[in-house]
């Protein structure tokens, strides 16, 4: 007998176990993770602090893996929240690889739980800043990222390998393309009675950020956060707060947005310290 509400975790990192900390009172988790014992880490981690947990493999890429990971949660009992916060980035995949597991995926995963979410429930997706970054695209463009049918997703002209040549691009693309999805998707979300909002975090001191900042890109990183309003990096806890406001009663109105919480690195790209200079 179903007796339980689920909320679905896709990504075992500090974001999404942050987040769920918050918001999995009373709940069961089902922890998901492409790795099976970076999902046994962290569901440890939320076991000894009294959460009721459960671990899948999924493969955000795969559609036959995400449906699974969805009748498995449904199997459970209702799924009342979804926090997706699985991907690669810029530095760990080439722009095909994080087209596949960063754009097609996250489309996959909203189409496959915005079949199942009950009514009330809600998600968040973990975007990027990087997605504030690119210049506004065309209107085609957008509603392409917005609304393709998922499996045509990848075939639009303008992400093809003769238009994106770095990972970067590649990754700043998708992530315009996550918060729009969810745009459009809240219309559907929304008729189950749901919702669905993403996060676009800046530098967030998580284990892979350290990796970053010590790493070939560290240097721009800490550019980045110096010329920043905030002067630091963020905590996963903040991100965290955020994401208990949009998948909780005080976030009922809130929908089919995006939340930029950076810092201030964006503002300082675009009219500050950051600003791109013309020689």
């Amino acid at each position: 007998m179903k007796s339980k509400s689920v909320i679905v975790v896709i990504g075992a990192g500090s974001i999404g176990q942050a987040i769920a900390r918050r918001v999995s009172a009373g709940k069961h988790v089902l922890l998901a993770d492409l790795r099976q014992e970076n999902a046994d880490v962290a569901a440890k981690t939320l076991l000894d602090a009294g959460f009721e947990v459960s671990t899948a493999v999924v493969d955000v890429a795969s559609r036959a893996s995400v449906h699974a990971l969805a009748e498995t949660a449904t199997a459970i009992g209702d799924v009342m929240g979804l926090i997706h916060a699985a991907g690669v980035s810029p530095s760990q995949a080439s722009p095909s690889t994080i087209f596949k597991v960063d754009l097609y995926g996250t489309a996959l995963v909203l189409e496959e739980f915005g079949n199942v979410i009950a009514s009330g429930g809600a998600g968040v997706v973990i975007a990027s800043q990087s997605g504030h970054r690119l210049p506004s695209l065309t209107e085609e463009q957008d509603k392409g990222l917005a609304t393709a049918p998922t499996e045509e997703l990848l075939s639009l002209p303008f992400l093809q390998s003769d238009a994106v040549d770095n990972s970067l691009f590649a990754y700043q693309l998708s992530k315009r393309g996550n918060s729009l999805r969810v745009k459009a998707e809240a219309v559907r979300w929304g008729k189950r009675g749901a919702r669905i909002n993403t996060i676009s975090p800046g530098i967030i001191m998580t284990p892979f950020a350290n990796d970053e900042l010590s790493g070939p890109r560290g240097v721009g990183y800490r550019n980045m956060i110096n010329k920043s309003a905030a002067g630091r990096a963020g905590t996963p806890d903040e991100v965290g707060t955020v994401g208990a406001l949009l998948m909780g009663a005080d976030g009922a109105f809130i929908t089919g947005s995006d939340f930029l919480m950076d810092g201030g690195v964006t503002s300082a790209y675009w009219y500050g310290d950051l600003a791109p200079r013309s020689e």
